[in-house]
């Protein structure tokens, strides 16, 4: 993703919800990838704000660290342009009811 002035608060930095955005997806992804069937959700979530960004591009990744029949983990990294880490995050993810078909955007 690439940071943009409208996504900085008033201290000109990306605001926390970025940060956020960017974890929650990357570990989203990381659980859902490991669930074949139903559309996970975030249950818990937990964000470390390490380093302040005010351009450029970030990058998330997300790895699952624990799962189990009802319950996944996953942590991730979000590093700037030059591969410094400046947030790290980790979530809990449950299977929903939701069937992963076209009807929400999955092929």
């Amino acid at each position: 993703m690439t940071v943009r002035p409208d996504f900085h608060h008033a201290a000109h930095a990306a605001h926390g919800a970025v940060y956020f955005k960017a974890l929650d997806d990357a570990t989203f992804f990381a659980a859902n990838s490991v669930v074949e069937a139903v559309f996970v959700l975030t249950v818990s979530f937990n964000l470390y704000l390490t380093r302040p960004v005010s351009e450029g591009e970030i990058v998330a990744r997300g790895r699952v660290v624990s799962r189990s029949k009802r319950l996944y983990l996953a942590e991730g990294v979000l590093e700037d342009a030059r591969g410094r880490e400046i947030a790290r995050g980790s979530g809990a993810f449950m299977p929903s009811t939701i069937a992963l078909a076209d009807e929400i955007g999955y092929r």
